[in-house]
């Protein structure tokens, strides 16, 4: 990011804390259908579109990090294996021997310049091609092996972080990222470690749980102590990008003692990314990667959080923190603190927790008669954003009337895009004169 548009943004965030409405020529956002959240239509319209066609975060390289190692990964319903072949490549595959359907893999990881399945053991390289089928004499002469591997998964990098997509005519990883992969770039993805990964169970509709973290609207009333005095919500300014992408940029408040601070502060032992620039080093900001990932980027950590649906009201949330080499000293986990009451031995750090907490009853309220529709404000505007872009990725046809958003934030709004800068200028004309 150069410095103009270090100081634009940063006008942007001032320019923002001064306006009495939302800028000129924002578009009103009509109230979003209430079940969005409630139908099981829409939501199976989800699974087979957004879900299966968009790229979706698997593993980091740490979790298959030599030739021969594999992990089993169902976040996203299929059965996959991510394997690291004896040849450096990174691939993925289903999870099902080409014979009976067997899963290849029981493990969940493992090392092995072979992948054999137990039920009769067909076995596989690690490109995933048949290599070997006992009893060879009791199949057909004109029996080929060659058409028998293992079915492939899209799986693209970037940096150390492993990305599948179920589409085999979706656009590549970077034009996926777009503008983001530029953005990205002084956060040495190629670099990060994986520190820290757990999931945690949700009882309500992903999207309920997602959005908690689309906005700082909330920031005052769910985060009193600690957001709160971190992020000056006022001064907030959201961005959208192509496929569905987005940003959020903030400051601390102006009234802190702190010389720098950020909603999520690092302790002094970690390892500081000395290629992030001035934002990062001491603003928050936040991007969501269209459809399931959330995560603030900063000069300390590179930290996921990530939504996936297991059910119409169910999510199960992975909480991720990626840093640079840590040495000799623990493990860094932003998300996650001590308990040995969980099954994982981990709980939700307090922020996490806040953001959560009324996840079930939200739901609960929702699939009541009294949830008619969402109207959100032009600070919400990145959740409407991202419902039309769940509209498009399913396909406006395909879904019911009264169950669509309508597409009224246009390209005009969109990177590279962004009216706000124009009228920010033409406001401050007469005082430059």
């Amino acid at each position: 990011m150069d410095a103009q548009e270090v100081e634009t943004l940063k006008a942007l965030m001032e320019w923002e804390a001064g306006r009495s409405a939302p800028p000129e020529g924002f578009p009103h956002l009509p109230d979003m259908p209430a079940a969005r959240y409630t139908s099981q239509a829409y939501f199976n319209l989800e699974q087979e579109h957004i879900f299966r066609k968009s790229w979706l975060f698997a593993a980091h390289i740490d979790e298959v990090p030599e030739p021969g190692c594999f992990m089993r990964w169902h976040n996203a319903g299929d059965p996959i294996i991510i394997v690291h072949g004896m040849d450096g490549v990174v691939r993925a595959f289903y999870n099902t021997c080409r014979h009976r359907g067997a899963p290849v893999v029981t493990e969940d990881k493992g090392r092995s310049p072979r992948l054999m399945c137990g039920y009769h053991n067909w076995t596989y390289k690690t490109d995933g091609s048949l290599i070997g089928v006992p009893e060879r004499q009791d199949f057909p002469p004109d029996f080929d092996m060659s058409c028998r591997g293992l079915i492939p998964v899209r799986c693209e990098m970037f940096g150390n972080c492993i990305f599948v997509n179920f589409d085999e005519g979706a656009k590549s990883l970077l034009d996926w990222l777009g503008p983001l992969a530029d953005e990205w770039a002084e956060f040495r993805f190629d670099k990060v470690r994986l520190a820290a990964r757990h999931s945690f169970e949700l009882n309500c509709n992903w999207k309920v749980a997602m959005e908690a973290n689309m906005e700082v609207y909330h920031v005052p009333y769910i985060h009193p102590d600690t957001v709160a005095p971190l992020v000056d919500s006022k001064r907030n300014v959201n961005h959208f990008y192509p496929n569905g992408h987005a940003r959020m940029l903030a400051p601390a408040p102006q009234q802190t003692d702190r010389e720098h601070v950020r909603a999520i502060d690092s302790p002094p032992e970690w390892q500081p990314i000395e290629t992030v620039g001035e934002l990062g080093r001491t603003a928050t900001q936040s991007y969501t990667l269209f459809p399931n990932w959330v995560s603030p980027l900063s000069n300390f950590f590179v930290p996921p959080l990530l939504f996936w649906p297991t059910g119409l009201g169910t999510t199960r949330l992975e909480l991720v923190t990626m840093a640079l080499d840590w040495g000799d000293a623990p493990a860094p986990d932003l998300w996650t603190v001590p308990d040995a009451s969980k099954p994982n031995g981990r709980d939700m750090s307090p922020i996490i927790l806040e953001d959560t907490q009324f996840g079930e009853a939200i739901q609960k309220s929702m699939e009541s008669q009294g949830f008619k529709s969402v109207p959100l404000s032009y600070q919400e505007a990145r959740i409407y954003s991202f419902h039309q872009n769940c509209d498009r990725m399913i396909g406006t046809d395909a879904i019911p009337e009264e169950l669509r958003v309508a597409q009224v934030i246009g390209k005009e709004w969109v990177w590279p895009n962004d009216p706000r800068v124009e009228l920010m200028r033409r406001e401050q004309a007469p005082e430059d004169v």
